[in-house]
Parts: structure tokens; sequence; C-alpha cells
């Protein structure tokens, strides 16, 4: 039985190469910057599993189907790696390469005779499999290449902040007390802890997106003294406006760090979102098996369609779109909190203020 399709395709593979990779360099401005798009490419590859595609002589045996599938990913996947290792290349570069090839292959293929409907949904169904195979690889790609660009930088950041940090705590240490420069030294360390903080939300963001956990060390923390070194804290960058109501004694198992970070995220946020100069209330009870710490403060509420985008990582309000930071403080306080075993939710309603309302049990299944 002859195929017609499979055949001509097979013939002028070279010359559909040739074809794309000239209309590729006139129209995808990214090409123009390499030196051959197909040499090291996986398009003769594609065209050698489309040849296959058409023959209507290739018995398709359940595992032969199953064989061709995996073989087709694995080249649409190379193309979408390889492409995302070019800095220039974006996804709809990516894709308008595939609808190129798509058109030239018609073009080729019809010189001789009009294809049929079936060779025709053939090979539209092929490079449309292809474009998405391709694509959802480069999107990964893209994503790994980034994480790790952001874990190498924000880990060479570390470096030079220890060094400015430790210079001026030295000058500090040697400023008289009563030096007008004590209060500025003081204010250059706290912006130096608050930049670290930022560079750390980034490395655990990092490490929660590739499936990693953060690293947890439990022990006996006396949340009300916890909560009081996070005001003290504070209150030397934003004033006075904190006020702590907890009875004494609270303690559960947790980490100490962490859970400091949640307190100090949700203070924060309350800075930032809240009323200017209106007291923000960090509010510590105790129930027999949990504790509960609500963050309170006053001004406009957040929307009901906002609150369901609140704790997603890199995602920010309309209201807070011209606030400074990652918008990752949220996104870490319910991660560190759910690796506790606990809860964080938002109540928000006119004339009422905001209330974030972190709960965790006084000691973690599995902790006792």
């Amino acid at each position: 039985m002859v195929d017609p399709a499979s055949d001509r395709l097979k013939q002028n593979a070279e010359r559909i190469m040739q074809l794309w990779e000239e209309r590729a360099r006139n129209e995808v401005s990214a090409s123009m910057h390499h030196d051959s798009l197909i040499l090291q490419d996986s398009l003769p590859q594609y065209l050698n599993q489309l040849v296959d595609g058409l023959s209507t002589t290739i018995k398709r045996t359940p595992d032969r189907i199953k064989t061709d599938r995996v073989e087709s990913l694995r080249t649409g996947r190379e193309h979408g790696r390889e492409r995302a290792g070019y800095a220039d290349y974006s996804m709809t570069q990516l894709i308008f390469e595939y609808h190129i090839l798509r058109q030239v292959i018609f073009q080729v293929l019809e010189e001789e005779a009009p294809l049929d409907v079936r060779e025709r949904d053939i090979i539209i169904d092929s490079t449309e499999q292809a474009v998405n195979d391709a694509a959802t690889q480069f999107s990964q790609t893209l994503r790994d290449i980034q994480e790790l660009f952001m874990v190498t930088l924000t880990h060479d950041l570390r470096g030079p902040i220890n060094v400015v940090k430790m210079g001026t705590q030295l000058i500090l240490r040697r400023l008289e007390r009563g030096d007008t420069h004590v209060d500025v030294a003081a204010r250059m360390i706290s912006a130096i802890d608050r930049l670290d903080s930022m560079i750390q939300n980034l490395l655990d963001a990092s490490r929660l997106r590739s499936g990693q956990g953060l690293a947890l060390e439990f022990e006996e923390c006396y949340l009300n003294g916890l909560v009081q070194d996070v005001v003290e804290d504070l209150s030397f960058m934003y004033g006075e406006r904190f006020v702590v109501i907890s009875d004494a004694g609270i303690k559960s198992y947790c980490s100490r760090k962490e859970i400091r970070r949640v307190v100090e995220n949700l203070a924060v946020n309350a800075v930032k979102y809240g009323a200017p100069d209106t007291p923000i209330t960090l509010t510590l009870e105790q129930a027999e098996t949990h504790i509960s710490l609500t963050v309170h403060n006053e001004g406009n509420p957040i929307a009901p369609d906002a609150q369901s985008i609140l704790f997603q990582q890199f995602r920010r309000t309309t209201s807070a779109e011209e606030q400074t930071g990652w918008g990752l403080g949220l996104f870490l306080a319910k991660s560190i909190t759910e690796a506790h075993q606990g809860t964080i939710s938002v109540e928000s309603a006119e004339g009422t203020g905001t209330n974030f309302i972190v709960t965790l049990p006084k000691v973690p299944a599995g902790m006792a």
C-alpha cells in the first residue's frame, strides 16, 4: 500500500527544515541571534515521527501507540528545554515557530496533490500536541532557571550584608551613649535585619515551591514572651503603636524562630495596610489544647474576593500594589502555621477593622 503524504514528507523533510528556518529567521526575532535553529534541535526527530503518523502501513498496536506518544513527548520537551535555555526566546515565539512549521508542511506537501481530511487532521493534531509538550517544558525549565538564579542571588547577598551588619554593630559599640549617631546606627542595623529577613523569605518560598519543607526545630516556647519581644523590636522602627493583650505563662511546643516570623509578618502587614497612627493589637489566648493569636488593625476592610488570594505567594490585592516587599509575608505565615498543624484565617469588615487569626496546637500531633 502506498502512503503518498507520508512518502512526500519523508522525501521533502530536509527542504521543509530549510524553508522553516528561513521563515523563522525572518519572522521570529529571537532566532536571529543563533547560528542554527535545526542542527542541534528536535525538528528532524519531530518530522520523522510525523512521517510514521501519516503512514497507513504501520500497524498501530496499543504498545506502538504508547511508545510513539512517549517519543513524541520526549521530542516536544527537548524543543521546549532548548528554547528556554536561550534568554531571548519567549513562550509566544516558541508557539509561533510551530505555527510556521505547520504552514510550511502544508505548503510543501500540497504542491503535488491536496491532502485529504485524515492527513490534515493528523498534521494539525500532531503540531498542537507538540506545541503543548514544548510549551509545558519551556515553562518548567524557565521556572527551574529562575529558581536557581534566585537561590544563588539570595545566597550570595548574605555575605556582603553580614559584613555591613558587623561593621555597623562595631561602630554602634564605639559610639558613646547620648551621641546623636547612635540612633542612626541602630536604625541601620534594624534595616539590615529587615533586608536579611526578606532574603530568608525568598529562600524559604523557593524551597516550598520545589516541594521541600521548612527546617523546623521544635522546643518549648513561652509565646507571651515571644510576642512581647517582637513588639519591642518593631516599636523601634514603627513607633509605640503596638498593644499586647496576653495572660502570663502561655506556652506551646513550636519552632520559636519560625513562629516569631509569623508574628512579625502579621504585625508588619498590619502596619502597612492598616489606618496610620491607629493601634495594632496582638491578643494571645489559650484553651485546653490550643492557642490563638489575633492581630488586629483598624482601617478599610479587605474585600471578600481579595481575601481569597491573600495567602498566595507573589500575589497582592489592588490596595497593596503600591507597597514595597515581595508579597511573600502572608504566604510564608500560612506555610509555617500549617507546618505546626495550625490554621490561619482573616476576618475583615467595615467599621471593625481586620483580624488575622492564628490557631496553634499546644503540642502538635506526634510531638507528645
